[in-house]
């Protein structure tokens, strides 16, 4: 029950960032086309699985774009309110497709249980 509720949860997230985007006066496919931009967080697994969960959580936690968003508030920075955008519409929307945070053994081992075909045998 908890991992849908999660799902949902993400799926709002991705909603909110989205429109609170286009209210901020940036045009929403920026969200597309930056998206994969993230994922750079997972070059820690060229080095080992421990390493690579490590750079990728730090890079798919929402502590990140949380801090940035309070820069983006504190200074008025459009160039802050645009990047936290794109990372926590990132996160949300990897989230709501199951990809959590990573656990140590295993890329495919996250909080939100095994991605890919390590599903069919969890």
């Amino acid at each position: 029950m908890t991992v849908w509720f999660q799902r949902a949860e993400s799926a709002v997230i991705a909603l909110a960032v989205l429109v609170a985007f286009v209210q901020l006066g940036f045009s929403w496919w920026w969200l597309l086309v930056l998206f994969l931009l993230v994922d750079v967080s997972m070059v820690g697994y060229l080095v080992s699985p421990r390493i690579g969960a490590w750079t990728y959580n730090a890079g798919h936690s929402y502590l990140g774009p949380a801090a940035l968003a309070a820069l983006a508030w504190g200074t008025g920075s459009s160039v802050a309110a645009f990047v936290t955008s794109v990372w926590a519409f990132h996160i949300a929307v990897d989230r709501l497709l199951g990809y959590g945070l990573k656990h140590p053994d295993d890329f495919t081992h996250t909080h939100l249980g095994h991605i890919g075909g390590q599903r069919a045998r969890a």
